[in-house]
């Protein structure tokens, strides 16, 4: 399983950054799954880690993806949908959420 997070714009999430890769572990494991690797986007706007991801799905047997909301892929619920829809139909991999739609 690859998990993927987007840091806050300000970057200073701090131990929330660690916090959120610890739950995502966590839920991975009750899942029965391992988190291979965690894909972080860095800066707003920059879509590089879901890019790298996305070819990491296509060159792997990797099919599962976990992240925390909806919120880490986009604000806007279309595009949060668009980015869902594009990993699970376009790719075939499964997406987790650990904790719904951020409001």
């Amino acid at each position: 399983m690859f998990g993927y997070l987007r840091r806050s714009p300000s970057g200073e999430e701090g131990d929330e950054g660690h916090s959120m890769q610890s739950e995502l572990e966590s839920y991975a494991q009750r899942e029965g799954f391992v988190l291979e690797r965690v894909f972080t986007e860095g800066a707003p706007g920059s879509e590089g880690a879901f890019f790298a991801m996305v070819e990491g799905i296509k060159g792997s047997d990797v099919k599962n993806v976990i992240a925390p909301s909806l919120w880490h892929f986009a604000r806007l619920p279309g595009l949060q949908e668009a980015m869902r829809q594009h990993i699970e139909r376009e790719i075939g991999a499964r997406l987790w959420i650990v904790q719904g739609a951020r409001g």
